[in-house]
């Protein structure tokens, strides 16, 4: 046992324990590491442990303030989590084998169930609900469906590997905290892209959708949120967007008014470069504490980041000065002040990488481990409360979605591919030019909402000319400081492509919406000429996006489109199956379909880790 304890010690805990069937084992270990040196290992080894050594009853890890225990339990484990704090997660696992920790390198002897001989090893491997065991015969591999750890003589073999019932990827406590049946979110797709109907759908298969509110009036925010209460209620999770406003501050507030009025209590909260009092205010909205002396803050916000420095603000505590300027205005209370001191502003940092819309182009394999190391960091002063790291963006397929997993992603959400489905709110033309997109054709445009500012969307690039259009505009604005300075010929451009009327026209336009909306805007583009140029622009930008929602064909040319490479690779990967037509891209189905892909290359580069050689093409799985 004394190899074994040694072994563990990679665990960073402080006591190690082992009971069996003679008593207990003690050991000490380097102390200080256990929280990150288990996410980093899993509970494998230690149910392997349990599946090698028979005689061996429990595995026990304590180390600052959380004691982890794993335990026999008939022919399962369960792992048994302790806080200090008085918070405990439980959690059944399925009894695997794992080499990692056996003290002479030798493989299990496993007897095999005859009966159980498994010949279609392709159709098990991709069969989730399915076990394997595969064991080193005379004759080579033999693969069984069920048997026992024993030393037979004659009938044992040793086992090469083994797979259990695939259970859903990611961790189980994501799916309790939330109450959904897998780590995966449909997101926010802005101007009701992400419709009610996306959201209710999603909420009734088990999933969590979030409403796109972003860029919609307040009177159709407001819609949508009843429509998706009186179609889910309490009995369904469902979620909401707060879309950062630069330039109206007070559309922010008002959202979140709303949120606050219909217990919206999942928000997704997307393009902040840092905090407002908005999304502190919603965040912080009736915290409490418990009889148990537990902390509950009922609102759940989930912080979509593509950058390190914006994450740090979601993974601490609102700063104090501004928690008492909310006081000072009865945004909060001032209890609710005191205990927002000691509670991150966010539930989950969703890492976004290479999406559609808004996004720093980051590749996912860099910003996620950045991201979750700087909440270990951030963590290490508040262990009681853990934050979901998860991923985004260029998930399309199955293997990108299983390698997001791999990297440590506690949940997945996915974009471009819920916009080309039946229940997305956008026209069928936008959704048609959507299923020929491949993975080349998206670009990069000014954004509508930071267009002052230079900021980009990425946008479908086939079959529209938005990209190149509103590039040519920012350059413009950049370059000319009114209208009249621009040169005819630019001007004669610009009115006859783009804004289809003339300039005049469309800032008498422009002038009454701002009028009615936001004086100051008026009266600013009176005195400074590139500010009108700019909402005269906007208003294009605008419009553009509207086109395409609403199915313009005149003005297909000018369709944005917000689009990433994972449209392409989700088409290719559907593509001469039953998937194919828009019609069978239900979001429920297409999360199912993506999810059981993501098990099968799971499933089958578990068994290829630990030595196991399986038939080309068994980590690849396709719908009907």
């Amino acid at each position: 046992m004394e190899s074994l304890i040694e072994a563990l010690s990679g665990y960073g805990a402080q006591q190690i324990r082992l009971e069996n069937s003679e008593g207990l084992v003690q050991g000490k270990g380097p102390g200080g590491q256990l929280p990150e040196r288990f996410a980093a290992l899993g509970s494998g080894p230690l149910v392997g442990l349990l599946v090698a050594k028979p005689e061996l009853k429990a595995v026990e890890l304590e180390d600052s303030g959380v004691t982890l225990r794993v335990e026999r339990e008939g022919a399962q484990a369960r792992l048994q989590v302790r806080w200090s704090s008085g918070e405990e997660h439980q959690e059944t696992l399925p009894m695997v084998a794992d080499l990692t920790l056996l003290e002479d390198g030798s493989r299990p002897l496993f007897t095999p169930d005859t009966a159980s001989e498994i010949t279609q090893v392709t159709a098990v491997v991709q069969d989730p609900n399915q076990a394997i065991f595969v064991v080193e015969t005379p004759s080579g591999q033999r693969y069984f469906g069920a048997g026992t750890f024993s030393a037979n003589t004659g009938a044992s073999f040793p086992l090469l590997g083994q797979l259990a019932v695939s259970e859903p990827l990611g961790p189980a406590w994501f799916r309790e905290r939330l109450g959904t049946r897998a780590n995966y979110i449909a997101g926010a797709m802005a101007g009701g892209i992400g419709s009610p109907a996306l959201v209710i759908a999603m909420g009734k298969g088990g999933y969590i959708g979030f409403y796109g509110s972003g860029g919609l009036p307040l009177p159709a925010v407001e819609a949508g949120i009843q429509e998706i209460k009186d179609a889910l209620g309490d009995a369904f999770p469902a979620g909401f967007n707060l879309l950062h406003n630069p330039v109206e501050p007070q559309v922010e507030e008002a959202t979140v008014d709303l949120f606050l009025k219909y217990r919206c209590q999942m928000v997704s909260a997307s393009a902040f470069m840092g905090l407002t009092p908005a999304v502190v205010r919603y965040r912080y909205s009736g915290i409490r504490v418990l009889e148990s002396g537990l902390v509950d803050c009922p609102n759940r916000l989930y912080a979509k980041v593509s950058r390190p420095e914006v994450a740090k603000h979601f993974l601490a505590p609102a700063p104090e000065k501004m928690l008492q300027e909310l006081v000072a205005k009865g945004g909060l209370t001032a209890q609710e002040a005191e205990l927002a001191k000691s509670t991150p502003m966010a539930d989950g940092i969703t890492c976004e990488a290479d999406s559609g819309g808004h996004t720093d182009g980051r590749p996912l394999s860099v910003i996620l481990p950045v991201i979750r190391a700087l909440r270990d960091r951030v963590a290490g002063s508040n262990p009681t409360f853990r934050v979901a790291i998860g991923a985004a963006g260029g998930l399309g397929c199955p293997a990108s979605i299983a390698a997001a997993f791999e990297m440590g992603a506690d949940y997945v959400l996915t974009g471009s591919v819920n916009q080309c489905s039946p229940e997305a709110g956008t026209s069928d033309l936008a959704k048609s030019m959507l299923l020929q997109a491949g993975l080349a054709d998206v670009a990069s445009g000014a954004a509508p909402d930071m267009f002052e500012m230079g900021a980009h969307v990425q946008v479908l690039s086939r079959g529209s000319m938005y990209a190149k259009r509103s590039e040519r505009l920012f350059d413009l604005y950049k370059r000319y400081s009114a209208w009249e300075e621009v040169p005819e010929k630019d001007r004669a451009r610009v009115e006859k492509q783009m804004l289809c009327r003339s300039f005049a026209e469309v800032w008498a336009d422009t002038e009454s919406y701002w009028a009615d909306r936001d004086p100051k805007q008026v009266e600013r583009a009176q005195s400074d000429g590139r500010h009108k140029m700019a909402l005269v622009f906007r208003w294009y930008l605008g419009m553009s996006s509207r086109w395409a929602r609403m199915g313009e064909a005149s003005r297909k040319k000018d369709f944005q489109i917000w689009c990433g490479a994972s449209m392409g690779a989700f088409n290719d990967w559907v593509a001469g199956t039953s998937m194919e037509p828009l019609a069978a891209r239900g979001v429920v189905d297409m999360a199912d379909a993506l999810l059981r892909g993501a098990s099968v290359v799971h499933r089958a580069r578990r068994l290829s880790s630990q030595g196991v050689v399986l038939p080309d093409g068994t980590d690849t799985w396709q719908p009907a």
